[in-house]
């Protein structure tokens, strides 16, 4: 069923109003309703149609491409072949609705094929592989569909895909085109008024619903993004880090692989990434400090992707880093999340972030894709991390008041008191590694002791623990001795994997950071016995070798999705020259079903015209030699009609004319003949040949 008129224009022009493509939405309108005053058609079979189909579906498939390398906010033209993964970032969420906004373009030619096409409908098979199938072998009449209505459908959708602005524009828009597009189709059974009041209801109904949709997304809009993500992956956050000290239980984590490395300049890889540092401990609980922590953005090089922690250093190591931002910013609706960096970071590379911040305690907040590649640049000296709070608080020297009576034990235990700084990091050291063992598990017997905090037992009587066990206990034994100390949280880079490095989940670990007062900088120091590696490689999974293949193809995936590769560009690259040849093909290929007969009397449309084949041509001659030639441009049923004139040919009138009418529809019927009319055509005109010869043997024969 066709549209009403103008419809079409209307709905191309609401959905270029709404879609910023006022102009394209115009043209592609006053193309379609061109055609009820132009009056040329074309003669499409149904393989021209499947064509065409073909062509929007690749046409489709581009702008995928296209929008899955962009990911421009307003899908607009301009940048069609600028890649970045800054403007990837920004527009992260605005792929898929770039695609559905283009979609009239893209099935523009599909439908316009149609309005201009004879029939003025498409072949089911041109679109359906089902009716594809159905219809092999089949020898009856095809179905033929109107597509107008669908894309109108499909005009308002995509129409719909822009940003909410608070407005009733669309809705109010819709509304109208679709009563217009119902108002032909409206059931002759009831009274208008009956009809006009169903329809004002069902768009009452409309309203107030997406009014509340609004409110809903308003709602939604409210939540706590960055709290909601805390339910799908652990991830390290600046401000606190929540300890598993003192629960019962195994720990244990995923071995999924979340940050790969390169190493390069021959160098070694560095042995700690980290995340965060921590200054105060209380209920378990690591905090950053809330006073004078806050992050300050830092200013990228004019390149966009260099950024400069630390100026003025030299003779860095390099290291290549892959990972991931879990989290989400508010602010600028991307992904954000801290960076894991090697202890004394001065400088970041081919890092294409929209925003870079730092903290006082060595913190780097990034926002920007999902997935970042970059080059750390990183030596051994001064780290941008502030020095020892010498305020009234004193946060690198506090201690629990509660815990302290433990590790005035612990520090009588080892018989330090008046030892050198040096000294006493060195018989911590040996304390630990002689008296302690690592474990993950942590079992009931062990919390006996009510009157002991769970730090206090790893201490005195336990002496197994994982990580942070260490990590507290070292921080704030340093601490009671008078050294600075601080918390810190991120992996320990150990497996080798090909060329580089991985690091798993498991691997994320903690450690302390000591103040050395003579050099005037922190320095990583480790207490957990090194078997905690063993340990957690012993642990992996037989179906590790599995996850480690999809862990890869998630990983080519990112970086295809969040612009850090190239060969996005070679797909679009690609596909362009197989849409010209496409078009090409759909094009001149009835151009070459046209050419005139060559000199040698062959005639090239032969191979593609359907009917050529029709035995009807074989009366034609034999009737033509009885003296009644067929003139130029002739049509065939004035033809006959001259050549039927003839009184010798009265029992042949009603054969001859039912053949005509056979081999038209042989001739310019897309559906054919079925087989049975096929097979009658050929008896038919066999059995009036054969009539036809007698009756020149007869007529020459004397008398």
């Amino acid at each position: 069923m066709k549209t009403p008129p103008l419809l079409l224009l209307a709905a191309l022009l609401f959905w270029g109003w709404q879609s910023g493509l006022l102009l394209f939405g115009a043209i592609m309108g006053l193309v379609l309703e061109s055609s009820r005053f132009i009056k040329a058609r074309w003669d499409l079979t149904g393989e021209d149609f499947r064509r065409l189909w073909n062509f929007s579906t690749l046409l489709a498939l581009t702008l995928v491409v296209y929008v899955f390398t962009t990911n421009e906010e307003n899908g607009g033209l301009n940048g069609l072949l600028h890649v970045s993964a800054v403007v990837a970032a920004r527009n992260a969420g605005v792929s898929a609705t770039t695609f559905l906004r283009w979609l009239p373009m893209t099935l523009f030619l599909f439908v316009a094929a149609q309005i201009f096409s004879e029939r003025g409908a498409v072949p089911l098979s041109a679109i359906s592989v089902l009716a594809r199938r159905r219809r092999k072998g089949s020898v009856g009449a095809e179905r033929h569909v109107d597509v107008s209505y669908p894309y109108f459908i499909v005009c308002l959708f995509s129409a719909g895909i822009h940003p909410n602005a608070g407005t009733h524009s669309y809705f109010w828009g819709q509304a109208v085109l679709i009563v217009w597009a119902l108002w032909p189709l409206r059931s002759r059974r009831y009274n208008i008024i009956v009809w006009l009041c169903a329809l004002a209801a069902v768009i009452g109904l409309g309203f107030f619903g997406q009014h509340g949709i609004g409110e809903l997304q308003r709602a939604l809009e409210g939540a706590n993004v960055q709290w909601v993500s805390r339910f799908f992956r652990p991830r390290s956050d600046a401000t606190q880090s929540m300890t598993s000290i003192g629960q019962i239980g195994y720990l244990k984590l995923s071995p999924r692989i979340v940050i790969r490395l390169k190493i390069k300049n021959g160098k070694p890889a560095p042995v700690y990434l980290r995340e965060a540092t921590y200054r105060s401990y209380n209920l378990q609980t690591w905090r950053a400090g809330m006073v004078g922590n806050e992050f300050d953005p830092r200013q990228s090089e004019r390149n966009s992707t260099t950024w400069v922690l630390l100026p003025g250093r030299t003779n860095l190591s390099t290291v290549n880093i892959a990972s991931y931002l879990d989290g989400w910013s508010q602010e600028l609706s991307v992904p954000e999340g801290l960076l894991p960096l090697p202890t004394g970071s001065s400088r970041l590379d081919e890092l294409p972030v929209l925003s870079l911040k730092m903290n006082k305690t060595g913190a780097v907040l990034a926002a920007g894709p999902g997935l970042v590649i970059f080059d750390a640049r990183y030596c051994a000296g001064a780290t941008f991390d502030s020095p020892p709070d010498t305020s009234t608080n004193h946060l690198d020297l506090a201690v629990p008041t509660n815990e302290i009576p433990a590790l005035d034990q612990i520090i009588s235990e080892m018989k330090i008191s008046g030892a050198t700084e040096e000294r006493k990091l060195f018989a911590v050291q040996q304390f630990f590694a002689a008296n302690f063992s690592y474990s993950t598990w942590l079992g009931p017997d062990k919390l006996a002791r009510t009157n002991e905090t769970a730090l206090s037992r790893f201490l005195l009587h336990s002496r197994s623990g994982h990580c942070e066990y260490f990590a507290t206990a070292t921080v704030l034994l340093l601490r009671e001795l008078g050294i600075p100390a601080r918390y810190a949280v991120g992996y320990a880079v150990h497996e080798p994997s090909g060329h580089g490095y991985v690091v798993r989940e498991r691997d994320a670990h903690a450690w302390c950071l000591v103040w050395n007062d003579s050099k005037q900088t922190w320095e990583d120091f480790d207490t957990t016995p090194a078997s905690w590696v063993a340990k957690e490689t012993k642990s992996a999974s037989a179906m590790q070798w599995f996850w480690d293949f999809w862990s890869r193809v998630r990983f080519e995936i990112a970086k295809l999705r969040w612009g850090q590769a190239n060969l996005r560009q070679y797909i679009l690259w690609a596909l362009i020259p197989v849409l010209a040849l496409l078009l090409y093909q759909i094009i001149f290929r009835r151009g070459r079903r046209r050419r005139p007969q060559s000199k040698t009397g062959k005639s090239a449309a032969a191979i593609f015209w359907p009917g050529l084949d029709s035995e009807f041509y074989l009366l034609e001659h034999k009737l033509a030699a009885r003296g009644v030639p067929r003139q130029p441009s002739e049509p065939l049923s004035n033809w006959l009609t001259r050549a039927l004139a003839d009184p010798a040919l009265a029992d042949l009138r009603q054969p001859l004319q039912e053949l005509l009418r056979l081999h038209y529809v042989h001739r310019f019927d897309p559906c054919g003949l079925s087989g049975q009319e096929r097979e009658a055509l050929t008896r038919e005109a066999k059995i009036c040949l054969d009539t036809l010869s007698r009756m020149e043997r007869s007529s020459a024969s004397p008398a």
